[in-house]
């Protein structure tokens, strides 16, 4: 008599919530992760990795959230940020809610308490209602409560993150979810793989025949291009509308490489003219906030004495501040590629009296800058010290320079030219302190270039511990810490007279080349421009990770830079 058959040790394969997020996140192509581990998701980030997605570990999760939100403006693709329930999704709420307000596209996934104990507070560990929390702070959130909707939970996720206007997502999910099991054919058909996130945005030909009608009409044309203009990586569409145009342009500061500043249309160093004088002003993936005096003001000269054309895909954003007599609503590169085919083969030349005065007005203000570029003082001051770094990033286009503080961000941007696009990362629309190593790290990661973080000491402060994560990938990142004791400026004094020190000095003479050696990186300490510019340019050619403590002058320093008049100032005087 045979045996009977060997009886099937599981009839059906079972799949879970760990393996089913991992699959969803791969079908859609993410290769990276940016995060902390801990309760509940320490295990989901082992799985992750072990199934071949790059897990990279921060020590906050703030500046993983920043690293998530600046991949997603590098790549188009959502970047994703992993962080722990409540104190760890607090954290990493403030990235995502910067990266939205800056139309970054980025994914913030959280583990989280049960629904049931949430609800009823009970006192769980770690007891928030997330999903309350983020709604306000970003485009969307969502919650999967059941392993069957991880697959629609992720591509919703990742369809709101990159379609229209970028910005923010919050995925929520509860530590139950991970371990819920469920067929594994069922599972992998429940999947989604997202098609066309960001479908192209026509804009309608009427529009586009107002937007060439008024911008032929100017004498004095300007167009200002902003970094959803970078974003869209419409690069040479972009350039030929610029050039076809002959109107000067003015890159905001993460535009800049668009086409390169040193474009003999770049109005970047006569950036007060051609505010104040022109006429017909195109914006181009540019809003008309703070950063540009919200399009009044004495800035823009005389009330009513210009016209703006804005493209943008959020309707939303017309006439937010200033009327708009041309809005053009659309995707960047379909609208910059309907006015290309609209402007024809003789479209005419900006009028050459207004391109003139622009180029004097350029000229004559960098042959003032630059006697101040090249001095060689000891202890430096911010002109010395970007005048070699603007040497350094000239030599090496290919770089990523990530700048954060008050005038080191703010006399660098005016300072250092660059050439090609997405190569200046920075704080962006709300002025965000500490971003500098997150972005660091993910522009190092994303693009496999060499990064230089041009930072001042206090912005450095916020996410300086990040160089340990810096030496552990061994990251081609050399960070730059302008160092002047001081936010501002480290010669303040207690108004009180008493043992404290004033509110904005630091430890005099803080060697921050010592932390990277901690972590076995290079610590170098630079007293000149020359010092500085060898300690660089060797860090840039090694790919080590390095960290020159740059000695700036206490007194070089200015209040909040150019910013100054955000601080209220106080009605009352002392006796």
């Amino acid at each position: 008599m045979s045996a009977p058959p060997a009886e099937k040790a599981n009839e059906h394969e079972l799949t879970d919530g760990f393996h089913l997020v991992i699959d969803a996140l791969k079908l859609n192509g993410v290769r990276t992760i940016y995060g902390v581990p801990g309760i509940p998701i320490t295990d989901f980030g082992r799985m992750a990795q072990g199934a071949g997605i790059r897990v990279i570990s921060f020590r906050h999760e703030q500046n993983a959230g920043n690293a998530a939100a600046i991949a997603g403006y590098l790549t188009k693709k959502p970047g994703v940020c992993l962080t722990v329930s409540a104190p760890g999704f607090l954290n990493g709420l403030t990235a995502l809610a910067n990266a939205t307000t800056n139309c970054f596209p980025m994914i913030l996934i959280s583990g989280s308490s049960e629904r049931e104990i949430v609800d009823l507070q009970q006192g769980d560990y770690e007891e928030m209602d997330q999903l309350a929390i983020a709604r306000p702070l970003c485009k969307a959130a969502f919650r999967v409560l059941h392993a069957a909707d991880i697959g629609i939970g992720v591509a919703r996720a990742i369809r709101a993150a990159v379609s229209g206007r970028p910005g923010g997502v919050y995925l929520d999910l509860p530590a139950k979810l991970f371990p819920q099991a469920m067929d594994a054919e069922a599972g992998a058909k429940s999947l989604v793989k997202v098609i066309d996130a960001a479908p192209a945005q026509i804009p309608a030909p009427s529009a586009i025949k107002r937007a060439l009608d008024l911008l032929k009409s100017a004498k004095r044309p300007l167009i200002i291009l902003g970094k959803g203009a970078a974003y869209a990586q419409a690069d040479e569409a972009i350039r030929a509308f610029v050039e076809k145009s002959g109107a000067p342009f003015l890159p905001m500061s993460m535009a800049k490489g668009l086409l390169p500043d040193l474009h003999p249309q770049s109005a970047g160093a006569a950036r007060s003219t051609v505010l104040k004088d022109a006429d017909v002003v195109v914006m181009v993936g540019a809003r008309l906030n703070w950063l540009l005096s919200h399009g009044k003001g004495k800035t823009w000269g005389e009330p009513g004495s210009k016209k703006f054309i804005q493209i943008d895909i959020e309707p939303k954003e017309m006439d937010s501040n200033i009327e708009i007599a041309a809005p053009v609503v659309g995707d960047i590169g379909s609208c910059i590629s309907a006015l290309l085919d609209g402007m024809g083969a003789h479209w005419p030349a900006a009028p050459a009296d207004w391109m003139n005065a622009v180029v004097a007005r350029r000229d004559d203000n960098i042959a003032k800058m630059a006697p101040r570029l090249m001095n060689n003082r000891s202890p430096m001051d911010y002109h010395g010290a970007l005048g070699r770094l603007r040497t350094i990033i000239k030599e090496r286009p290919d770089a990523i320079l990530i700048n954060e503080g008050a005038n080191t961000l703010d006399l660098a941007r005016g300072i250092i030219d660059m050439y090609k696009p997405r190569k200046r990362l920075d704080v962006g629309t709300w002025g965000v302190m500490g971003i500098g190593m997150g972005y660091s790290i993910a522009a190092a990661i994303e693009t496999g270039k060499p990064v230089l973080a041009v930072v001042g000491d206090s912005a450095f402060g916020f996410s300086g511990i990040e160089i340990e994560t810096i030496c552990r990938y061994n990251l081609p990142v050399c960070v730059v810490v302008f160092n002047n004791n001081g936010i501002y400026r480290g010669t303040d004094v207690n108004p009180a007279g008493g043992e404290d020190p004033a509110t904005t000095v630091f430890v005099k003479d803080a060697r921050y080349d010592k932390m990277m050696e901690a972590f076995g990186g290079a610590g170098v300490h630079a007293t000149t421009p020359d010092e500085l510019s060898r300690a660089v340019n060797a860090a840039m050619d090694s790919g080590r990770p390095t960290l020159v403590n740059a000695v700036i002058d206490p007194m070089a320093g200015t209040e909040s830079g150019r910013i100054g008049a955000l601080n209220p100032q106080s009605v009352v005087k002392k006796k």
